[in-house]
């Protein structure tokens, strides 16, 4: 609900996924990825936000492997909320969309995810 330090999702290590149901199916055309701005955090650091992470429509929420809709790079020294086209076009309209953590910016124990939004036109 805020962007205060440590009011965010988070999980053991630098790899993680997240599935999210929408409301409805749509065809989707961005994301937002937002973390605290340096500025905002105690050590001066975002060693924990998101770096490389990839998107992926589903059919629903037991499927394996989904349909790649891109490959991203959060940039640390950017705005604290980043917004990423998606890269591969698909006609296929989805309400099932998963956000796979690949690696974050160097923190040892965990990596923070604050806010991740889907942007799209319903199907």
């Amino acid at each position: 609900p805020d962007m205060y330090p440590g009011n965010c999702w988070a999980f053991k290590g630098s790899q993680g996924y997240l599935v999210v149901r929408l409301s409805m199916k749509i065809h989707p055309t961005a994301f937002t990825v937002e973390h605290i701005p340096k500025t905002l955090s105690p050590t001066g650091n975002i060693s924990s936000a998101p770096r490389n992470f990839s998107v992926y429509g589903l059919d629903d929420e037991y499927q394996k492997d989904g349909k790649l809709l891109g490959q991203y790079v959060y940039d640390q020294e950017g705005e604290s909320l980043q917004m990423f086209p998606v890269m591969e076009r698909d006609e296929n309209a989805f309400q099932i969309v998963e956000l796979r953590i690949l690696s974050n910016w160097g923190h040892a124990e965990y990596t923070c995810l604050y806010r991740f939004r889907v942007h799209g036109k319903p199907a």
